[in-house]
Parts: structure tokens; C-alpha cells; sequence
């Protein structure tokens, strides 16, 4: 993997003096009791110096495969073709470092770093301690039918759940470093052949312009990347599963995996790829064909239900079936409010439930969520704040949007209900349409890296209709 280092301010190259060395890192680290300088001398009698950060290092390797075998004399320096070389040390990752800013990334990430008096560079030997959890099936992108892997907040476990899937050399990892502070590690993944060269130059380009003073977690990289930074569609895919990132790298996508999250991301990336969940091709095709066609008649049901239904019975009630339309009425003659407030009072509500579920423990996040829904509706009900239809037009709309198998595009559906629904509300039917009008031009107009968000519909591609409409062609997220 090729490295390339973010510019700081330590552009100093190391010196043959030992204690010169030492007194820019130290000078560097400051008072951190976590960074450790052991001076000794060699079996070979040759002054060195070890610097690690004592709760990144695993110290009992250290002694064993480092510090042992140099103090019994089998270890040596020697010059060869003017590079100087350590050798007789037991191990297989070692890195030169030649600047003051390569010596400190390499003790931040968790190497050892050896500097020997008379030498202008040193070695860092990697022995890493850090804690990780196991790798475990992602809680919120479970399959029936599928693999059960899912990526972990340690980049090296994440590089090789992916290369254990695609066996190739022509699979590419480019790693950078991005964040002032925090100098994460940023995998830019892809298979040569079969992206386009010119994508490629595009996401670098973009990744080289970033300035961030750090970087916790993938969005971080995407609201940085994304083509239209206040559109409210996310515009690369967010995923925790290995097999979704090597089957989107064999159409042609690049993916960015990010050291401390588990969530990787994906692009160019459509409107079509928030609604496609993987298990449409590890069933039989007939079984995805309808599920998925199910999933895309919901999602419009999440965002459209409200507000048909306040725009009906506000403006246009002749288009409800009598023996409907009164007994709506009936529900509806002891309420206080209009449709729109008490569609705006059940949505929000709902909506603060939700929230609730997902910020409690997850052994009684559900159930305050259900019971909490179960008795507010019969309750306002039963008050008289509320009717009973438009319970249910808040329950089937809250199912709709449980259809939608990606958290942020679900996030959206939720946030365009509302202004959807007030212009409903206030201008009936026409101002639904001025709605949907508006929220097609935006998205005819949205781009990921150059693809366009509704591609491949608009602009129609029948070889791209084929995988949207019938779950075949190809084997992309």
C-alpha cells in the first residue's frame, strides 16, 4: 500500500546525534507520561535509544523480539550501499525513518522506534497493543441469507475481511493520512481494470484538498467529499459489510475505509443504491424482484401518506367514497384541530419515540418505544386530541419508512414528510405537486462524483435498468 503523509509542521530530518534526537522528541511530546525514552547501550556496546508510547506498544514484545536480543549481543549495524541497516532484530514489519515527523507518527501508531548514535535515521518496528472488538454480523444490516461478517473499528481486520474476498492484484489500497490532530488512516480501495482511471484522479484530487483538524468517523470524510455539501440525500453509501464493498468494487466503484470506524463508504452511488439491500441477490430472483418493487412503493408511501391524506380531507373531500368520507367524519367531529396540526402532533410525536428507542439501552430501548406508541395513540384518542385514522396514517407511514434498508436515506424520508406535509396542508393537492416537483429537479440535478443521482433512469441506461428493475445484472450493493 503506497503511504502518503500529511504535511505538519516537523519537516526536520533526524540527526547523527543521539541526544539531539532526543531532545526534539522530547521536546515535541512535551510532559505525556505515556511516552517512554530508553536509553542503553548495545551488546556490541553501541549507545541507541527506544521511544515508544507505552499504552499503544505491546511492551512484552518489545522486550522479547527488540530489546533482548540487541542486549545480548546479537544485534549489528552495518552500512550497505550507504543505507544503514539493523539486522538480527525478529521481526518482520519494519519501517526506516529518516524525519522527525515520520518518527512521531510511527511511535502514535503504536511502533517502537530504535535511534543509534552516529546514524541520521532510524528504524520503527511495529508492535502494536490495541484493543478491538471481535468481528460480528452488523446489527444494522442483518440478512436472513448472506455472510455474517462485518467490519470492526481496526483497519488492518477491515483490509483483510476484504482481501479475503478478492484474491486479485488488481485490488488497489491507497492509504493517506487526514486530520491535523489525529492523523487517521484513510484506505482509498478499488479494482484496477475496471474503474474508471479518471474517478480515481477525481477522489484523490478531492481527498488532497481536505483540510480537517480531525477525523472520528466516516462522515467526517464524507460531507467533506460529497459533490452538493446542503443536500439532505446522502451521497456515498455507508455500509458495514465486506461483501457489499467487494461487490460495488466489481462494478466499477471505489470504496474509503477509515481506521476507527467500522463504516466504510462507498461511491459514485444513485438514488437506487439507498433502496437495494444485499439480500436481493442471495435469494431467488422472483422473491427479490417483488420485495424489492414492495420497498420502492413504500418509500413513497413514507414520504407522501401525511400529506395526501391532510390535503384530501382539507381541500378535496369529494374524492373520498361517502360511506369513507363520513366515517371520517365521525372520527373527526370531536377534534380540536385541523388535519395539519394533527398530523403535525401525531408525526412528531412518533418521531420523538423513535429518537427514544434508539438513544435507551437496547433492553428497554424498544420496548418504551412500542408501549410508549401503543398507549400516547390510544390515549390522545380516546382525549379526543386526535383521531383514529390519522393513528393509523402515522402507523403505516412509520412501517413505510422501516422498509427503507439505509439509515440516512430512512433519516431523509422523515425530514421531507414535514415540509411536504404543510404544503399539503395549505395548498392542498397543488402543493404537493409543487413539492414533488421541486424535490425531482433537485435530485435530477444531485451528483455523486459525476454520476448522476437518478441514473439509470434518468438519463436511461437499459443495461443499468436491468439490475433496478429485475435484481440482475451485476451483483452491486
Amino acid at each position: 500500500m503506497a503511504l502518503q503523509t500529511e504535511k505538519t509542521q516537523y519537516k526536520e530530518k533526524l540527526t547523527s546525534s543521539l541526544d539531539n534526537n532526543r531532545e526534539v522528541l522530547q521536546e515535541v511530546f512535551g510532559e505525556n507520561t505515556d511516552i517512554i525514552f530508553h536509553r542503553f547501550l548495545t551488546g556490541n556496546h553501541l549507545s541507541a535509544l527506544c521511544v515508544y508510547c507505552s499504552s499503544l506498544c505491546d511492551t512484552e514484545r518489545l522486550e522479547k523480539q527488540l530489546l533482548s536480543p540487541m542486549l545480548d549481543g546479537s544485534f549489528a549495524a552495518r552500512s550497505d550501499a550507504g543505507i544503514e541497516s539493523f539486522t538480527f532484530v525478529p521481526m518482520s514489519s519494519i519501517q526506516t525513518v529518516c524525519t522527525i515527523n515520520e518518527a512521531i507518527l510511527a511511535i502514535l501508531n503504536g511502533q517502537a522506534l530504535l535511534l543509534l548514535e552516529d546514524q541520521p535515521m532510524g528504524r520503527a518496528y511495529s508492535l502494536p497493543k490495541t484493543a478491538s472488538r471481535a468481528v460480528e454480523e452488523p446489527s444494522a444490516e442483518s440478512t436472513v441469507r448472506g455472510p455474517r461478517e462485518g467490519f470492526t473499528e481496526n483497519l488492518s481486520i477491515n483490509l483483510s475481511l476484504l482481501r479475503k474476498r478478492m484474491k486479485t492484484p488488481s485490488l488497489k489500497l491507497i492509504t493517506t493520512t487526514k486530520g491535523q490532530y489525529t492523523n487517521t488512516e484513510i484506505v482509498l480501495a478499488y479494482v484496477e481494470g475496471i474503474i474508471d482511471p479518471a474517478l480515481i484522479k477525481e477522489v484523490q484530487s478531492r481527498l488532497r484538498k481536505l483540510k480537517l483538524e480531525g477525523v472520528l468517523e466516516s462522515h467526517y470524510i464524507e460531507k467533506g467529499l460529497a459533490d452538493e455539501q446542503f443536500s439532505p440525500f446522502p451521497q456515498m453509501l455507508a455500509t458495514e459489510r465486506p461483501d457489499v464493498v467487494a461487490a460495488n468494487l466489481l462494478e466499477g466503484r471505489f470504496a474509503l475505509l477509515i481506521d476507527g470506524t467500522p463504516f466504510s463508504l462507498i461511491a459514485p452511488v444513485s438514488i437506487f443504491s439507498m433502496l437495494q439491500s444485499p439480500e436481493d441477490y442471495y435469494e431467488n430472483k422472483y422473491m427479490s424482484l417483488s420485495v424489492r418493487w414492495m420497498r420502492y412503493f413504500f418509500a413513497v408511501i413514507s414520504i407522501m401518506l401525511p400529506s395526501a391524506y391532510v390535503a384530501i380531507t382539507t381541500f378535496h373531500q369529494e374524492m373520498i367514497p361517502t360511506v369513507l368520507l363520513l366515517s371520517i367524519s365521525r372520527a373527526r367531529e370531536e377534534i380540536p384541530f385541523p388535519a395539519l396540526v394533527e398530523a403535525m402532533i401525531m408525526e412528531v410525536s412518533f418521531e420523538a419515540l423513535r429518537e427514544a428507542g434508539v438513544r435507551l439501552p437496547k433492553q428497554v430501548g424498544a420496548a418504551v418505544s412500542i408501549v410508549g406508541a401503543l398507549i400516547i395513540g390510544q390515549a390522545a384518542t380516546s382525549a379526543g386530541i386526535v383521531s383514529a385514522p390519522m393513528v393509523i396514517i402515522v402507523a403505516l407511514t412509520g412501517i413505510a419508512s422501516f422498509m427503507i434498508p439505509r439509515y440516512a436515506a430512512g433519516i431523509v424520508t422523515r425530514l421531507l414528510r414535514f415540509p411536504i406535509m404543510i404544503l399539503g396542508g395549505t395548498l392542498g393537492l397543488v402543493g404537493m405537486m409543487l413539492g414533488v416537483i421541486v424535490l425531482v429537479i433537485h435530485l435530477s440535478s444531485l451528483r455523486s462524483f459525476g454520476t448522476l443521482y437518478l441514473s439509470p433512469a434518468a438519463p436511461t441506461s437499459a443495461k443499468g435498468l436491468k439490475d433496478v428493475r429485475w435484481c440482475r445484472g451485476g451483483t452491486s450493493e
